[in-house]
């Protein structure tokens, strides 16, 4: 996946700036190296897993840029650096896939469904508290690869939509959740690309693959995200969407605090302006927090 990304930005910013040599330097991260542990993401760093490389060779000027899922970005960054372009999103959804394509209302009682994400595996138990959820790491194709293994663990399997359909994998999908089903993760379907905040010159580059929409959505997702203090180690949801009505924009906001077995749910609702939006993730946030978040 983050192959993928990285070319898709090389090819943009080559047909952009027709003559730019864009070259790829391949840097193994821990999230990397951690791929097939059995060990949960927030026992072995969180989401700064997918950054602390990229960020050192962006400091030591070995790279000019770094290309990242938003959903992996951390909320807060240091002052050198800053996100010079967020590319218009993809897909937000979270799929299923599972043996014999059967949907989620038909996967029998106790199913082993696999996730690394406690948000994923706190809504499929809000959904099927029956179902087993059984831990998995590894790349797109190293999942499927698991979930077809005769005699494997898993009878089904969680993603995101927009990483299986830029593979070229969506014929895979057996099913995809509405947000009613499963709120996807804070920037889900986003690409961020970061840069020294010293380097005008590639700004001025960056900025013409920014998409301001994309930008006012995932602001307030992110915000709800810091706001609520919530990493990758708790269940939360979130996603802002852009609705027009009498010529005006607005930011409609959904978010979803949960507690690992989906027993307990706190929802909130709610619209702003656009240009507000990273003050609506904020209340939203309080919301939460004033209606049990602490004890999720």
């Amino acid at each position: 996946m983050a192959l993928w990304q990285s070319h898709a930005i090389k090819k943009a910013l080559e047909d952009l700036f027709p003559g730019l040599v864009v070259e790829l330097q391949h840097i193994v991260t821990l999230g990397d190296k951690t791929q097939d542990s059995q060990i949960a993401i927030p026992a072995i760093g969180g989401k700064g897993l997918f950054t602390a490389e990229l960020e050192d060779a962006l400091k030591a000027k070995e790279i000019d840029l770094a290309v990242h899922s938003l959903k992996d970005l951390p909320t807060t960054m240091a002052p050198d650096f800053t996100l010079g372009a967020i590319p218009s999103r993809g897909p937000v959804e979270d799929v299923m896939i599972s043996r014999g394509a059967k949907p989620l209302a038909r996967l029998s009682e106790g199913a082993r469904v696999g996730t690394s994400s406690l948000r994923r595996s706190s809504q499929i138990l809000r959904l099927r508290p029956d179902l087993r959820v059984v831990h998995i790491r590894g790349n797109v194709d190293t999942r499927l690869r698991k979930l077809r293994a005769d005699g494997g663990d898993y009878d089904a399997i969680i993603l995101a939509r927009a990483g299986v359909e830029r593979l070229g994998l969506g014929s895979e999908v057996t099913e995809i959740f509405s947000s009613e089903q499963m709120l996807p993760a804070p920037g889900q379907g986003a690409l961020a690309i970061e840069c020294r905040s010293s380097d005008s010159e590639l700004l001025s580059m960056l900025s013409k693959l920014h998409d301001p929409l994309t930008a006012v959505t995932v602001r307030a997702e992110r915000a709800f995200l810091a706001a609520l203090e919530a990493g990758c180690n708790t269940p939360v949801g979130a996603l802002a969407t852009i609705e027009q009505r009498s010529g005006k924009k607005y930011v409609r906001f959904q978010g979803r605090c949960l507690s690992n077995d989906g027993s307990r749910v706190i929802e909130t609702v709610g619209e702003c302006a656009v240009g507000e939006e990273a003050r609506l993730g904020q209340q939203m946030a309080e919301e939460s927090r004033a209606r049990g978040f602490a004890e999720l």
